[in-house]
């Protein structure tokens, strides 16, 4: 069962810039059974059965098989014309150079097989990509046969890199055991940096061929894992079918800038699974990897502990895996309902460690209020300033939480509320509404646009009497409050419930909705809506003006960074007035002047406290100096 929903998420553009470049070590959760070899190449990949999942659990991630990902020619065509159907928008046309280059990427989740200075595969994808561009969007009658040539070329590539890697295993056995201190170094060290392949290959063989002297016969099945996943043994064909994947994976940013498309793998990249009320538990903040398996740098959820090198998780070896995978393999086994095992290497041995059930190992939900917030002095009362970093799905239950404990302290009473959304580059339209409920209850809110006409209308939610605040409310917003946080500082404002208060926003005016793609391949998180504040006012591309304008000194001008500056993305779009106008009569709830004193303060930020004092002036300055 496979989530589908919206997500109106960061500034900054998912588009795939360099494989090497996103590739940072992540997170992951519990798993695996005993100390087995991962499946080897031509083992089909055997999905878990419906029943290891929890439907009610955020997030339900499978475990990853380890393979290269790959697509056949109908299956990469039919992603791709999902995806130019169910845009909001007709996509441009894409630039078959850019397209080679970020295809070449894609291909390379270590940095070997495409990206290196002696690498061929780059040119060789560049050399097609006019034509495995035409291939993947249908407008050849062939079955992809561009795919071949840089496919020939990666089969010979990888050939030649592993009789380098067996040349530097080889003469690992050749020589003395190697210390304590050696074989400790060989199996904590971090991938070697790219540059000349062949050079990192033998090392990598090294290295393997160390811990393999070191620890005998048990670690074999690692080191041929090791062999196998960072050169995998395809032919021409196999290396064809990662060429159109990587084709694919490079095509969807392109089209789309807040887009992407992974394979059932590695789908926990394409979730903002922290933005979860429940998200899934983690095996560990930080992993690096290694020659023979990844390093557990921070974090490491018992039974595992800060310095194990993990061999396997659910007997699937790590060696070699892409991060994508990596994460994945501890999220998937966050929801299985048997006990499940790792292999660790831990001071010197490799040991099995059991880690537990699900019931044991899933993370809470969320406790308690999580949102940083000031209380100050203004005026008579006091305001609270709620720094808000991005919209998670339970924000209104978390700002309502937050405000009702405020409402109960003393001795002065709270006479506002001030929303901080600078630096929010947005998260979940059902955290934006909740949060928006507390001030515009049950008020119709956005109109969001499909490419096909159609027009969707969010309300916010009716929360209850004790959660709503009938005072003064504002927002203050930056170049970087983008997306989910402009729907909720622009609402606010075309109600005239609370004005916003800095410099002109992001303008991302457009929402993602994740769906299976149509080959049963995948996971596409893809850009189906547009959506204009309640007046009709559109934000893509365009962002809002606040009412008082107010240059943060703290956030600085990032005038460069903006959606409208994004190639492919959305246009803008004006939509209908919305605003109920009894609720717009009631909304407006003006800030107390502050008179001659202007009291306020004092505040950790002192920009904040400027800001607080234009909120209490009767004619609204339009713009602050220092």
């Amino acid at each position: 069962m496979r989530k589908r929903g919206w997500l109106l998420g960061g500034a900054v553009p998912m588009a795939i810039i360099g494989w090497a470049l996103l590739r940072t070590p992540a997170a992951a959760p519990p798993a695996p059974p005993e100390v087995v070899a991962a499946p080897s190449i031509t083992t089909p990949r055997v999905d878990p059965p419906e029943d290891t999942h929890d439907d009610e659990r955020s997030y339900v991630f499978r475990i990853p098989s380890g393979e290269p990902t790959s697509l056949t020619c109908e299956e990469a065509r039919s992603i791709v014309e999902q995806v130019r159907a169910g845009l909001a928008y007709a996509p441009e046309p894409v630039r078959a150079p850019t397209f080679a280059a970020w295809a070449a990427d894609w291909l390379d989740p270590h940095g070997l097989l495409s990206l290196s200075k002696d690498a061929p595969t780059a040119r060789a994808l560049a050399r097609v990509g006019p034509e495995l561009l035409a291939d993947i969007e249908g407008r050849r009658r062939r079955s992809c046969e561009s795919a071949l040539a840089p496919a020939a070329t990666l089969e010979q590539w990888a050939g030649e890199l592993r009789e380098a890697f067996d040349r530097g295993r080889a003469a690992a056995a050749a020589k003395e055991p190697p210390s304590e201190v050696e074989a400790r170094a060989a199996a904590l060290e971090p991938l070697p940096p790219t540059g000349a392949a062949r050079e990192v290959a033998t090392e990598l063989g090294r290295r393997v061929g160390a811990f393999e002297v070191a620890h005998g016969p048990a670690s074999r099945v690692y080191a041929d894992e090791a062999r196998r996943r960072f050169f995998p043994p395809l032919d021409k064909n196999g290396w064809a079918r990662v060429v159109l994947a990587s084709a694919v994976r490079a095509y969807v940013p392109l089209v789309d800038p807040h887009g992407e498309w992974a394979p059932f793998d590695e789908e926990s990249r394409i979730y903002e699974v922290d933005l979860a009320s429940r998200p899934p538990s983690r095996l560990w903040g930080r992993a690096v990897p290694t020659a023979i398996g990844v390093h557990v740098t921070d974090s490491a959820s018992p039974p595992l502990a800060i310095d194990d090198v993990v061999l396997s998780v659910s007997r699937v070896a790590t060696a070699g895996l892409p991060l994508e995978q990596v994460d994945q393999l501890g999220f998937a086994t966050s929801d299985a309902k048997t006990p499940l095992s790792a292999v660790v290497l831990r001071n010197g041995e490799i040991l099995t460690v059991e880690l537990g059930k699900t019931d044991d190992a899933r993370a809470p939900a969320r406790s308690g209020v999580d949102l940083p917030s000031e209380r100050v002095a203004y005026g008579d009362g006091d305001a609270i300033i709620v720094e808000i970093k991005d919209v998670r799905d339970d924000l209104g239950d978390e700002l309502a939480a937050l405000v009702a404990t405020e409402r109960e302290r003393g001795p002065r009473k709270l006479t506002g509320v001030v929303l901080d959304l600078r630096g929010n580059g947005g998260g979940s339209t059902d955290g934006a509404l909740g949060a928006l409920a507390l001030f515009l209850p049950g008020a119709p809110l956005f109109a969001m646009k499909r490419r096909d006409g159609t027009i969707e209308i969010d309300r916010a939610p009716v929360p209850r009497e004790k959660d709503r605040w009938p005072g003064p409310v504002a927002t203050l917003v930056d170049a970087t409050t983008a997306s989910a946080a402009e729907m909720i500082a622009g609402a606010l404002a075309t109600y005239r419930r609370g004005p916003s208060v800095g410099t002109a926003t992001f303008g991302k005016g457009c929402a993602q909705e994740y769906v299976d793609d149509d080959a049963h391949a995948g996971v596409l998180r893809l850009t189906t809506l547009v959506y204009a504040l309640p007046d009709g006012t559109p934000v893509q591309r365009v962002g809002l003006v606040p009412q008082i304008r107010f240059p943060f000194a703290s956030t600085g001008d990032t005038s460069g960074e903006r959606e409208a500056k994004l190639p492919h993305s959305a246009p803008a779009w004006r939509g209908p007035d919305l605003r109920d106008p009894a609720t717009l009569k009631a909304a407006e709830t003006p800030w107390p002047a502050l008179g001659a004193t202007g009291n306020v303060g004092p505040c950790k930020d002192a920009d904040v406290c400027r800001a607080l004092r234009l909120l209490g002036v009767p004619k609204r300055t339009p713009v602050a100096k220092h």
